[in-house]
Protein backbone atom coordinates (compact mmCIF):
# COMPACT_ATOMS: atom_id res chain seq x y z
CA UNK A 1 0.00 0.00 0.00
CA UNK A 2 1.69 3.54 -0.86
CA UNK A 3 1.67 6.36 1.33
CA UNK A 4 -1.06 8.17 -0.57
CA UNK A 5 -3.49 5.30 0.12
CA UNK A 6 -2.33 5.05 3.85
CA UNK A 7 -3.14 8.24 4.19
CA UNK A 8 -7.07 7.80 2.38
CA UNK A 9 -7.64 4.18 4.15
CA UNK A 10 -5.68 4.45 7.46
CA UNK A 11 -5.46 1.01 8.85
CA UNK A 12 -4.62 0.97 12.73
CA UNK A 13 -2.28 -2.09 13.68
CA UNK A 14 -5.52 -3.82 15.67
CA UNK A 15 -6.82 -4.70 12.07
CA UNK A 16 -3.93 -5.11 10.01
CA UNK A 17 -3.01 -8.13 11.19
CA UNK A 18 -4.75 -11.62 11.79
CA UNK A 19 -4.55 -11.96 15.72
CA UNK A 20 -5.50 -15.49 17.98
CA UNK A 21 -7.62 -14.05 20.31
CA UNK A 22 -9.82 -16.99 19.66
CA UNK A 23 -6.85 -19.62 21.60
CA UNK A 24 -6.94 -17.06 24.64
CA UNK A 25 -10.33 -17.63 24.32
CA UNK A 26 -9.90 -21.55 24.90
CA UNK A 27 -7.67 -21.40 26.98
CA UNK A 28 -9.55 -19.61 29.36
CA UNK A 29 -12.26 -22.42 28.65
CA UNK A 30 -9.31 -24.73 29.25
CA UNK A 31 -8.88 -23.50 33.04
CA UNK A 32 -12.37 -23.01 34.07
CA UNK A 33 -12.96 -26.53 32.70
CA UNK A 34 -9.69 -28.19 34.62
CA UNK A 35 -11.20 -26.47 37.92
CA UNK A 36 -14.78 -27.68 36.91
CA UNK A 37 -13.25 -31.49 37.06
CA UNK A 38 -10.85 -30.96 39.74
CA UNK A 39 -13.90 -30.24 41.93
CA UNK A 40 -16.03 -33.15 40.39
CA UNK A 41 -13.16 -35.46 42.00
CA UNK A 42 -12.60 -34.09 44.94
CA UNK A 43 -14.50 -36.69 46.39
CA UNK A 44 -12.77 -39.29 44.79
CA UNK A 45 -9.70 -38.64 46.34
CA UNK A 46 -11.20 -37.43 49.81
CA UNK A 47 -13.35 -40.40 49.41
CA UNK A 48 -11.20 -43.13 51.59
CA UNK A 49 -10.38 -40.97 54.53
CA UNK A 50 -13.69 -39.27 54.75
CA UNK A 51 -15.31 -42.85 54.49
CA UNK A 52 -13.67 -44.07 57.37
CA UNK A 53 -14.04 -41.13 59.64
CA UNK A 54 -17.87 -41.25 59.13
CA UNK A 55 -18.50 -44.98 58.38
CA UNK A 56 -19.77 -45.49 54.77
CA UNK A 57 -19.71 -48.88 52.81
CA UNK A 58 -19.49 -48.86 49.60
CA UNK A 59 -22.90 -49.23 48.85
CA UNK A 60 -23.26 -45.73 50.66
CA UNK A 61 -20.48 -43.96 48.70
CA UNK A 62 -21.57 -44.71 45.26
CA UNK A 63 -25.15 -42.86 46.00
CA UNK A 64 -23.07 -39.96 47.49
CA UNK A 65 -20.77 -39.86 44.31
CA UNK A 66 -23.69 -39.99 42.27
CA UNK A 67 -25.44 -36.64 44.13
CA UNK A 68 -23.22 -34.67 41.74
CA UNK A 69 -25.14 -35.48 38.64
CA UNK A 70 -28.81 -36.28 39.53
CA UNK A 71 -28.74 -32.62 39.72
CA UNK A 72 -26.13 -32.24 37.07
CA UNK A 73 -28.70 -34.00 34.45
CA UNK A 74 -31.82 -31.86 35.77
CA UNK A 75 -30.21 -28.53 35.22
CA UNK A 76 -29.08 -29.22 31.37
CA UNK A 77 -31.99 -27.85 29.71
CA UNK A 78 -32.74 -25.17 32.02
CA UNK A 79 -28.89 -24.41 31.77
CA UNK A 80 -28.83 -24.20 28.23
CA UNK A 81 -32.20 -21.93 28.09
CA UNK A 82 -29.89 -19.51 30.57
CA UNK A 83 -27.17 -19.47 28.23
CA UNK A 84 -29.76 -19.07 25.10
CA UNK A 85 -31.50 -16.41 26.71
CA UNK A 86 -28.75 -14.23 28.75
CA UNK A 87 -25.75 -14.89 27.07
CA UNK A 88 -22.55 -17.31 27.96
CA UNK A 89 -20.88 -14.31 29.71
CA UNK A 90 -22.98 -14.13 32.55
CA UNK A 91 -24.34 -17.71 32.85
CA UNK A 92 -21.12 -19.17 33.26
CA UNK A 93 -19.55 -16.64 35.97
CA UNK A 94 -22.65 -17.59 38.30
CA UNK A 95 -22.05 -21.19 37.35
CA UNK A 96 -18.32 -20.88 38.33
CA UNK A 97 -18.60 -18.99 41.67
CA UNK A 98 -21.82 -21.18 42.96
CA UNK A 99 -20.22 -24.26 42.50
CA UNK A 100 -16.88 -22.80 44.20
CA UNK A 101 -18.65 -21.80 46.90
CA UNK A 102 -20.91 -25.42 47.33
CA UNK A 103 -17.37 -27.16 47.41
CA UNK A 104 -16.10 -25.03 49.61
CA UNK A 105 -18.35 -25.70 52.23
CA UNK A 106 -18.05 -29.69 51.65
CA UNK A 107 -14.71 -29.21 53.76
CA UNK A 108 -17.11 -28.97 56.86
CA UNK A 109 -19.22 -32.12 57.14
CA UNK A 110 -17.08 -33.32 59.72
CA UNK A 111 -18.79 -31.02 62.31
CA UNK A 112 -21.40 -32.93 62.08
CA UNK A 113 -21.56 -35.62 64.39
CA UNK A 114 -24.48 -38.00 63.54
CA UNK A 115 -23.47 -40.11 60.07
CA UNK A 116 -26.53 -39.83 59.15
CA UNK A 117 -26.96 -35.64 59.05
CA UNK A 118 -23.53 -35.47 57.22
CA UNK A 119 -24.03 -38.14 54.50
CA UNK A 120 -27.34 -36.46 54.07
CA UNK A 121 -25.40 -32.88 54.23
CA UNK A 122 -22.78 -33.96 52.01
CA UNK A 123 -25.26 -35.79 49.34
CA UNK A 124 -27.07 -32.11 49.47
CA UNK A 125 -24.07 -29.96 49.10
CA UNK A 126 -22.76 -32.47 45.48
CA UNK A 127 -26.35 -32.05 44.62
CA UNK A 128 -26.02 -28.11 44.77
CA UNK A 129 -22.17 -28.60 42.77
CA UNK A 130 -23.90 -29.85 40.22
CA UNK A 131 -26.35 -27.96 39.22
CA UNK A 132 -24.15 -25.01 39.46
CA UNK A 133 -22.22 -26.47 37.11
CA UNK A 134 -24.90 -27.69 34.69
CA UNK A 135 -24.35 -24.57 32.44
CA UNK A 136 -20.18 -25.42 31.57
CA UNK A 137 -20.25 -27.73 28.89
CA UNK A 138 -22.92 -26.29 26.66
CA UNK A 139 -21.20 -22.92 27.15
CA UNK A 140 -18.53 -24.06 26.10
CA UNK A 141 -19.54 -25.43 23.31
CA UNK A 142 -21.74 -22.11 22.52
CA UNK A 143 -18.35 -20.21 22.85
CA UNK A 144 -16.54 -22.32 20.59
CA UNK A 145 -19.09 -22.50 18.02
CA UNK A 146 -19.44 -18.74 18.12
CA UNK A 147 -15.38 -18.03 17.92
CA UNK A 148 -14.04 -20.99 15.72
CA UNK A 149 -14.21 -22.30 11.97
CA UNK A 150 -15.56 -25.42 11.29
CA UNK A 151 -12.00 -26.89 10.49
CA UNK A 152 -10.33 -25.70 14.08
CA UNK A 153 -13.13 -26.22 15.68
CA UNK A 154 -12.38 -30.22 16.62
CA UNK A 155 -9.03 -29.05 18.09
CA UNK A 156 -10.87 -26.14 20.09
CA UNK A 157 -13.01 -28.69 21.31
CA UNK A 158 -10.81 -31.51 22.24
CA UNK A 159 -8.71 -29.01 23.97
CA UNK A 160 -11.42 -27.84 26.85
CA UNK A 161 -12.56 -31.11 26.51
CA UNK A 162 -9.33 -32.75 27.77
CA UNK A 163 -8.49 -30.06 30.65
CA UNK A 164 -10.47 -33.13 32.75
CA UNK A 165 -7.20 -35.50 32.49
CA UNK A 166 -5.39 -32.23 32.99
CA UNK A 167 -6.98 -31.64 36.21
CA UNK A 168 -6.28 -34.91 37.46
CA UNK A 169 -2.36 -34.73 36.13
CA UNK A 170 -2.55 -30.87 38.12
CA UNK A 171 -4.60 -31.27 40.82
CA UNK A 172 -4.83 -34.86 41.71
CA UNK A 173 -1.03 -34.95 43.22
CA UNK A 174 -2.08 -31.50 45.20
CA UNK A 175 -4.86 -33.25 46.48
CA UNK A 176 -3.54 -36.22 47.55
CA UNK A 177 -0.82 -34.24 49.36
CA UNK A 178 -3.35 -32.05 51.20
CA UNK A 179 -5.01 -34.66 52.44
CA UNK A 180 -2.24 -36.89 53.21
CA UNK A 181 -0.61 -33.79 55.24
CA UNK A 182 -3.44 -31.95 56.27
CA UNK A 183 -6.37 -34.01 55.97
CA UNK A 184 -9.48 -34.17 53.36
CA UNK A 185 -10.96 -31.22 54.63
CA UNK A 186 -8.73 -28.92 53.18
CA UNK A 187 -9.06 -30.44 50.02
CA UNK A 188 -12.58 -28.78 49.53
CA UNK A 189 -11.36 -25.46 51.03
CA UNK A 190 -8.43 -25.67 48.53
CA UNK A 191 -10.35 -25.90 45.46
CA UNK A 192 -13.18 -23.53 46.53
CA UNK A 193 -10.97 -21.25 47.17
CA UNK A 194 -9.11 -21.36 43.59
CA UNK A 195 -12.93 -21.49 41.80
CA UNK A 196 -14.19 -18.18 43.60
CA UNK A 197 -10.93 -16.93 42.23
CA UNK A 198 -11.20 -17.49 38.93
CA UNK A 199 -14.54 -16.68 38.46
CA UNK A 200 -13.87 -12.95 38.61
CA UNK A 201 -10.62 -13.34 36.06
CA UNK A 202 -14.00 -14.48 34.02
CA UNK A 203 -15.75 -11.56 34.01
CA UNK A 204 -12.54 -9.52 32.94
CA UNK A 205 -11.55 -12.40 30.10
CA UNK A 206 -14.28 -13.48 28.01
CA UNK A 207 -15.91 -11.54 25.48
CA UNK A 208 -18.40 -11.83 22.40
CA UNK A 209 -16.33 -11.82 19.51
CA UNK A 210 -17.45 -8.48 17.88
CA UNK A 211 -17.09 -7.09 21.54
CA UNK A 212 -13.70 -8.37 22.08
CA UNK A 213 -10.91 -5.50 22.57
CA UNK A 214 -7.65 -7.97 21.10
CA UNK A 215 -9.72 -9.39 18.17
CA UNK A 216 -8.58 -7.80 15.27
CA UNK A 217 -11.04 -7.17 11.77
CA UNK A 218 -9.53 -9.89 9.74
CA UNK A 219 -9.55 -12.48 12.20
CA UNK A 220 -13.39 -11.86 13.15
CA UNK A 221 -13.73 -11.80 9.07
CA UNK A 222 -11.81 -14.77 9.06
CA UNK A 223 -13.50 -16.91 12.14
CA UNK A 224 -17.20 -15.65 10.06
CA UNK A 225 -16.19 -17.08 6.55
CA UNK A 226 -15.53 -20.69 8.30
CA UNK A 227 -18.78 -20.98 10.23
CA UNK A 228 -18.34 -19.22 13.40
CA UNK A 229 -21.87 -18.63 15.04
CA UNK A 230 -20.29 -14.71 15.72
CA UNK A 231 -23.79 -13.15 16.52
CA UNK A 232 -25.14 -16.27 18.76
CA UNK A 233 -25.14 -14.22 22.20
CA UNK A 234 -27.54 -11.54 20.41
CA UNK A 235 -29.88 -14.64 18.77
CA UNK A 236 -33.25 -14.06 20.20
CA UNK A 237 -34.11 -17.11 22.34
CA UNK A 238 -37.59 -16.95 22.17
CA UNK A 239 -37.55 -17.61 18.11
CA UNK A 240 -36.16 -21.08 18.56
CA UNK A 241 -36.18 -22.04 22.25
CA UNK A 242 -39.53 -23.73 22.11
CA UNK A 243 -40.73 -27.07 22.92
CA UNK A 244 -41.74 -28.01 19.79
CA UNK A 245 -38.41 -27.90 18.70
CA UNK A 246 -36.68 -29.78 22.13
CA UNK A 247 -39.42 -32.77 20.43
CA UNK A 248 -37.35 -32.29 16.91
CA UNK A 249 -33.86 -33.08 18.62
CA UNK A 250 -35.19 -35.36 20.45
CA UNK A 251 -36.62 -37.07 17.57
CA UNK A 252 -33.79 -36.89 15.25
CA UNK A 253 -31.97 -40.10 14.58
CA UNK A 254 -28.64 -38.09 14.35
CA UNK A 255 -28.61 -36.82 17.40
CA UNK A 256 -30.18 -39.80 19.46
CA UNK A 257 -27.24 -41.93 18.13
CA UNK A 258 -24.75 -39.11 19.25
CA UNK A 259 -26.50 -38.78 22.93
CA UNK A 260 -26.34 -42.68 23.34
CA UNK A 261 -22.68 -42.55 22.26
CA UNK A 262 -22.03 -39.88 24.82
CA UNK A 263 -23.72 -41.76 27.28
CA UNK A 264 -21.37 -45.11 27.25
CA UNK A 265 -18.23 -42.46 26.55
CA UNK A 266 -19.82 -40.47 30.23
CA UNK A 267 -19.27 -43.87 31.73
CA UNK A 268 -15.97 -44.47 31.40
CA UNK A 269 -15.35 -40.82 32.53
CA UNK A 270 -17.22 -41.02 35.67
CA UNK A 271 -15.62 -44.44 36.57
CA UNK A 272 -12.39 -42.65 36.32
CA UNK A 273 -13.90 -39.97 38.37
CA UNK A 274 -15.58 -41.72 41.05
CA UNK A 275 -14.33 -45.45 41.58
CA UNK A 276 -10.89 -45.53 40.01
CA UNK A 277 -8.65 -43.71 43.25
CA UNK A 278 -10.83 -46.27 45.41
CA UNK A 279 -9.98 -48.97 43.03
CA UNK A 280 -5.90 -48.13 43.23
CA UNK A 281 -6.18 -47.97 47.23
CA UNK A 282 -8.51 -51.15 47.93
CA UNK A 283 -7.80 -53.59 45.22
CA UNK A 284 -4.06 -52.47 44.37
CA UNK A 285 -2.78 -51.78 47.49
CA UNK A 286 -1.73 -47.90 47.01
CA UNK A 287 -1.67 -45.20 49.94
CA UNK A 288 -3.95 -42.09 49.28
CA UNK A 289 -0.46 -40.25 48.68
CA UNK A 290 0.59 -42.83 46.03
CA UNK A 291 -2.85 -42.68 44.61
CA UNK A 292 -2.74 -39.22 44.17
CA UNK A 293 0.66 -39.08 41.80
CA UNK A 294 0.10 -42.43 39.93
CA UNK A 295 -3.21 -41.59 39.23
CA UNK A 296 -2.12 -38.43 37.26
CA UNK A 297 0.10 -40.65 34.40
CA UNK A 298 -2.63 -42.38 33.09
CA UNK A 299 -4.29 -38.71 33.00
CA UNK A 300 -0.92 -37.49 31.35
CA UNK A 301 -1.75 -39.68 28.97
CA UNK A 302 -5.40 -39.12 28.81
CA UNK A 303 -4.92 -35.27 28.03
CA UNK A 304 -2.11 -35.84 24.97
CA UNK A 305 -5.21 -38.32 23.90
CA UNK A 306 -7.79 -35.61 23.79
CA UNK A 307 -5.56 -32.86 22.53
CA UNK A 308 -4.30 -35.76 19.43
CA UNK A 309 -7.80 -36.92 19.00
CA UNK A 310 -9.01 -33.12 17.84
CA UNK A 311 -6.34 -32.62 15.52
CA UNK A 312 -6.70 -35.57 14.14
CA UNK A 313 -9.82 -35.00 13.11
CA UNK A 314 -9.37 -31.80 12.08
CA UNK A 315 -6.16 -32.65 10.07
CA UNK A 316 -8.77 -35.44 8.00
CA UNK A 317 -11.38 -32.30 7.19
CA UNK A 318 -8.15 -30.37 5.45
CA UNK A 319 -6.92 -33.10 3.80
CA UNK A 320 -10.60 -33.52 2.12
CA UNK A 321 -12.59 -35.85 3.88
CA UNK A 322 -16.12 -35.45 4.92
CA UNK A 323 -17.06 -34.08 8.43
CA UNK A 324 -18.77 -37.66 9.49
CA UNK A 325 -15.46 -39.81 8.50
CA UNK A 326 -13.40 -36.98 10.50
CA UNK A 327 -15.42 -37.05 13.82
CA UNK A 328 -16.33 -40.48 13.47
CA UNK A 329 -12.70 -41.70 12.73
CA UNK A 330 -11.13 -40.79 16.31
CA UNK A 331 -14.29 -41.87 18.53
CA UNK A 332 -14.05 -45.44 17.09
CA UNK A 333 -10.41 -46.02 17.26
CA UNK A 334 -10.66 -44.12 21.06
CA UNK A 335 -13.07 -46.53 22.17
CA UNK A 336 -11.46 -49.33 21.15
CA UNK A 337 -8.00 -48.22 23.00
CA UNK A 338 -10.46 -48.10 25.95
CA UNK A 339 -11.77 -51.34 25.98
CA UNK A 340 -8.31 -52.66 27.21
CA UNK A 341 -9.19 -51.44 30.96
CA UNK A 342 -10.53 -54.72 31.00
CA UNK A 343 -7.08 -56.39 30.68
CA UNK A 344 -5.94 -54.97 34.11
CA UNK A 345 -8.31 -57.99 35.81
CA UNK A 346 -5.82 -60.30 34.50
CA UNK A 347 -2.64 -59.13 35.43
CA UNK A 348 -0.86 -58.78 39.16
CA UNK A 349 2.02 -56.40 38.70
CA UNK A 350 1.12 -52.43 39.39
CA UNK A 351 3.31 -51.01 36.27
CA UNK A 352 1.10 -52.97 34.12
CA UNK A 353 -2.29 -52.23 35.62
CA UNK A 354 -0.98 -48.24 35.31
CA UNK A 355 0.08 -49.19 31.32
CA UNK A 356 -3.77 -50.36 31.02
CA UNK A 357 -5.01 -47.61 32.49
CA UNK A 358 -3.13 -44.92 30.68
CA UNK A 359 -3.72 -46.59 27.12
CA UNK A 360 -7.78 -46.77 28.45
CA UNK A 361 -7.31 -42.91 29.54
CA UNK A 362 -5.29 -41.93 26.40
CA UNK A 363 -8.27 -43.77 24.26
CA UNK A 364 -10.74 -42.30 26.27
CA UNK A 365 -9.34 -38.69 25.60
CA UNK A 366 -8.84 -39.77 21.31
CA UNK A 367 -12.52 -40.49 21.09
CA UNK A 368 -13.88 -37.69 23.38
CA UNK A 369 -15.04 -35.73 20.36
CA UNK A 370 -18.75 -35.57 21.67
CA UNK A 371 -18.71 -31.53 22.05
CA UNK A 372 -16.89 -31.05 19.07
CA UNK A 373 -19.76 -33.01 17.00
CA UNK A 374 -22.40 -30.95 19.38
CA UNK A 375 -20.53 -27.41 17.85
CA UNK A 376 -21.30 -29.05 14.11
CA UNK A 377 -24.87 -30.18 14.62
CA UNK A 378 -26.68 -27.73 16.87
CA UNK A 379 -29.33 -25.68 14.96
CA UNK A 380 -27.93 -21.48 15.85
CA UNK A 381 -30.99 -20.46 17.11
CA UNK A 382 -30.86 -22.78 20.42
CA UNK A 383 -27.81 -23.89 20.58
CA UNK A 384 -27.65 -23.79 24.66
CA UNK A 385 -30.79 -26.27 24.74
CA UNK A 386 -28.93 -28.80 22.56
CA UNK A 387 -25.77 -28.95 24.11
CA UNK A 388 -27.76 -29.39 27.33
CA UNK A 389 -29.99 -31.80 26.18
CA UNK A 390 -26.48 -33.50 24.84
CA UNK A 391 -24.95 -33.49 28.73
CA UNK A 392 -28.56 -34.67 30.23
CA UNK A 393 -28.24 -37.94 28.34
CA UNK A 394 -24.29 -38.39 28.65
CA UNK A 395 -24.79 -37.30 32.16
CA UNK A 396 -27.01 -40.02 33.04
CA UNK A 397 -24.46 -41.90 33.36
CA UNK A 398 -23.17 -39.77 36.49
CA UNK A 399 -26.13 -40.97 38.15
CA UNK A 400 -25.86 -44.64 36.89
CA UNK A 401 -22.17 -45.55 36.90
CA UNK A 402 -21.16 -45.03 40.75
CA UNK A 403 -24.32 -46.82 41.77
CA UNK A 404 -23.83 -49.80 39.48
CA UNK A 405 -20.18 -49.91 40.19
CA UNK A 406 -21.23 -49.62 44.20
CA UNK A 407 -23.38 -52.54 44.07
CA UNK A 408 -21.08 -54.66 41.53
CA UNK A 409 -18.47 -54.34 44.35
CA UNK A 410 -20.62 -55.26 46.94
CA UNK A 411 -21.90 -58.19 45.46
CA UNK A 412 -18.62 -59.83 43.96
CA UNK A 413 -16.12 -58.61 46.29
CA UNK A 414 -13.97 -57.26 43.33
CA UNK A 415 -13.82 -55.06 40.88
CA UNK A 416 -13.48 -57.07 38.44
CA UNK A 417 -17.19 -57.15 37.27
CA UNK A 418 -16.83 -52.55 37.02
CA UNK A 419 -14.04 -52.88 34.78
CA UNK A 420 -15.94 -55.18 32.09
CA UNK A 421 -19.16 -52.79 32.72
CA UNK A 422 -17.35 -50.18 31.85
CA UNK A 423 -15.52 -52.33 28.99
CA UNK A 424 -18.66 -52.88 27.18
CA UNK A 425 -20.25 -49.16 27.30
CA UNK A 426 -17.02 -48.27 25.04
CA UNK A 427 -18.34 -51.31 22.62
CA UNK A 428 -21.71 -49.79 22.63
CA UNK A 429 -20.33 -46.22 21.70
CA UNK A 430 -18.60 -47.49 18.84
CA UNK A 431 -21.81 -49.22 17.50
CA UNK A 432 -23.82 -46.56 18.04
CA UNK A 433 -21.70 -43.89 16.11
CA UNK A 434 -21.20 -46.91 13.16
CA UNK A 435 -24.76 -47.85 12.96
CA UNK A 436 -26.81 -44.97 14.33
CA UNK A 437 -25.03 -41.58 13.51
CA UNK A 438 -25.25 -41.85 9.87
CA UNK A 439 -24.04 -38.48 8.51
CA UNK A 440 -22.98 -35.54 10.66
CA UNK A 441 -24.44 -31.98 9.74
CA UNK A 442 -26.18 -29.37 11.45
CA UNK A 443 -29.76 -29.59 12.76
CA UNK A 444 -31.70 -26.87 10.61
CA UNK A 445 -34.90 -26.31 12.52
CA UNK A 446 -37.93 -25.21 10.25
CA UNK A 447 -40.90 -23.07 11.38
Amino acid sequence: MSAIEKAINPITPNSEKKTRTRWMIVAMLFLVTAINYADRATLSIAGSDMSNQLGLDSVMMGYVFSAFAWSYVAGQIPGGWLLDRFGSKKVYFWSIFLWSCFTLLQGTIGIFGSVGTAVIILFGLRFLVGLAEAPSFPANSRIVASWFPGHERGTAAATFNSAQYFATVLFAPIMGYITYKFGWEYVFYFMGTIGIIVAFIWLKTIHNPKEHPRISQAELDYIEAGGALIHMDQTDAKKGVNWSNVKKLLSNRMLLGIYLGQYCITTLTYFFLTWFPVYLVQERGMTILEVGFIASLPAICGFLGGILGGLFSDFLLRKGFSLTVARKTPIVIGMVMSMSLVAANYVEAQWVVIFVMALAFFGKGFGALGWAVVSDTSPKEMSGVSGGLFNTFGNIAGITTPIIIGYIISVTGSFNGALIFVGANALVAIFSYLFLVGEIKRVKLTS
